[in-house]
């Protein structure tokens, strides 16, 4: 007999598009008993507190995002519907997750669990405020239109001074996103580790770095004026003074994507930035 399994559905938006893909699911869950739907919610509010076995995420990546942030300390296994662009968290379309429904109503998909990070900023008050994240930390010159001067020291030991428009620190998850749009690499997705990476790097020898996530990353923009930002997975946006100091490190909780068993990390890469084609050489 199939154990119970209790799921929330969390929506980006309530438009129509999501709307038929949500009541298509409702109504195919229906035929198992041994479901229920816990809530449906939209991921604009605050995420209701309860014991739901799986999250269902139906728009993109940024909704994963702004769901696990929501989750906090409390995660639950996530399956991400791409109802959006490129979608490398939320890898699967509509019709994947339709004839996917058996195999979630028997729980019969693989919970991976990925580094999350924890970014402190550290006030020349000693106040100090704390997020919880999956993408990346930014420093950007922003509004501010500056060559940025960003101190970085990983475990106490001083690693550079960075000059250009910001400074990356990404996870294995988010290396898809803005790491890859600033020239960073890709790391798979399971791995322990961060990676920095500078943004439009006024020094040539500046190149990305990657090194593990057991580290503490402190960086602080030396010369930071109004305008500064400080991002967190692109969806919180803190003005950033001279004298903030910025620490990541491992969270005490991970990201966990339940994978269906045909999923692999690499078919989504060739999938998603058209890696499927053959080089062409003269003759």
């Amino acid at each position: 007999m199939s154990q119970p399994l209790s799921v929330l559905i969390v929506l980006r938006d309530p438009g129509e598009r999501v709307g038929r893909v949500r009541q298509e699911l409702v109504d195919r869950l229906k035929d198992y008993p041994h479901v229920t739907i816990a809530d449906v919610v939209v991921t604009d509010g605050i995420l209701p507190e309860h014991q739901a076995d799986l999250v269902i995420a139906l728009g993109g990546d940024g909704t994963i995002l702004r769901a696990c942030r929501q989750l906090g300390h409390h995660q639950r296994p996530i399956i991400g519907v791409n109802l959006g662009h490129l979608g490398f968290l939320a890898d699967l379309s509509p019709e994947e997750l339709m004839a996917s429904v058996p195999i979630i109503a028997e729980q019969a998909y693989e919970v991976v669990p990925h580094l999350m990070y924890e970014c402190r900023i550290i006030h020349h008050d000693d106040t100090v405020e704390t997020y919880l994240g999956l993408n990346e930390v930014a420093i950007l010159s922003a509004g501010a239109l500056q060559l940025l001067f960003i101190e970085l020291s990983i475990d106490g030991q001083p690693v550079s001074s960075y000059a250009g428009d910001g400074l990356l620190v990404s996870t294995p998850v988010g290396s898809t996103a803005h790491n890859l749009a600033a020239g960073g690499p890709i790391l798979k997705q399971d791995l322990q580790a961060f990676v920095i990476t500078p943004i439009c790097p006024h020094t040539l020898t500046n190149r990305p770095l990657v090194d593990r996530a057991d580290c503490v990353y402190r960086m602080q923009a030396t010369n930071a004026q109004p305008g500064v930002t400080l991002s967190i997975d692109g969806q919180v946006k803190l003005p950033l003074a001279p004298t903030d100091v910025i620490e990541v490190r491992k969270a005490d909780v991970s990201l966990l994507l339940a994978r269906m068993p045909h999923h692999s990390f690499y078919r989504s890469l060739h999938k998603k930035l058209g890696w499927s084609g053959h080089p062409k050489y003269g003759a």
